[in-house]
């Protein structure tokens, strides 16, 4: 079953407040038009037990709250990033943008880090939401315990599957862990028939080998459920974050995409009968 024992210290057991579940955030993104369709809120979940290189939101990585600069224009403070909230209040905030679900086809995706690390909070919400007719959407690594997976999956409309790299080995050297568990999660989505999109992060000397990108066409083909697949060109969005966090930049070094490997890759995925978008 691959690194799931990596999960232990992240995957929280139900916290609660007088009866009500509570989870760790560190973003609620507005108007998301990226994470799924129509107009979106994307709430993004602290605590991830992967450790990818090129990850750009190095603030997603710790479950708990942590100290992070910013630069005013009287100089750098102190914030914290990452807020313990309750289901309740965490819905309300949701409710508030039911309107422009509903005009677009939208909803609320849950991203991260990982959110199925915290999955009595996300199994509170996403219940919650399927009450409220709310379209529901999950980013994930995939890497979690098949229990936990089956749990989530009837609460979802759409899964947005991160596959990264398929060789085993380079998966650990890359990511901190086995891809076994992620694959066969994959598997596992695929078989129950929630619709699946595939993100697949395109990072230089990493991601984006032709051995890494044939392998995933393959595998992507014996996929029924799969609707498309996004290509995410590596940015640099996140190297600033890391030194405002005090933390090595994992980034440095990598070099960004060329337009014409992008290129190649989406008509290597599309010659194959899929769908593909670039930027998600």
């Amino acid at each position: 079953m691959g690194d799931v024992s990596a999960l232990k210290g992240i995957v929280d057991p139900d916290r609660s407040r007088g009866g009500m579940t509570e989870g760790t955030i560190f973003k609620i993104k507005k108007y998301a038009l990226h994470d799924g369709p129509g107009i979106r809120t994307t709430v993004f979940f602290k605590g991830c037990p992967l450790s990818c290189r090129w990850c750009h939101n190095p603030e997603g990585l710790d479950p708990r709250p942590q100290p992070m600069s910013h630069r005013t224009s009287s100089g750098e403070i102190e914030e914290t990033v990452g807020t313990v909230i309750g289901v309740d209040d965490l819905i309300e905030e949701i409710q508030k943008d039911v309107l422009f679900y509903d005009e677009s086809g939208g909803g609320v995706t849950f991203s991260g880090g990982e959110p199925l690390a915290q999955p009595p909070f996300l199994l509170a919400l996403l219940t919650a939401c399927n009450r409220l007719e709310i379209h529901t959407a999950l980013d994930t690594s995939g890497f979690a315990p098949a229990a936990v997976l089956d749990r989530i999956l009837p609460r979802l409309q759409l899964v947005l599957f991160d596959l990264k790299i398929m060789d085993e080995k380079r998966h650990r050297r890359y990511t901190g862990v086995s891809n076994r568990t992620v694959l066969e999660n994959l598997k596992r989505i695929a078989e129950s028939r929630t619709p699946v999109r595939l993100r697949v992060p395109l990072v230089p000397g990493i991601t984006d080998g032709d051995a890494n990108i044939d392998s995933m066409v393959r595998f992507a083909g014996t996929l029924e459920a799969v609707q498309g697949v996004d290509l995410l060109p590596f940015h640099r969005i996140g190297g600033e974050k890391y030194r405002r966090l005090g933390m090595t930049d994992s980034t440095a070094g990598i070099d960004l995409p060329a337009a014409d490997r992008v290129a190649a890759i989406k008509h290597r995925f599309e010659s194959a009968g899929l769908t593909v978008s670039i930027g998600g």
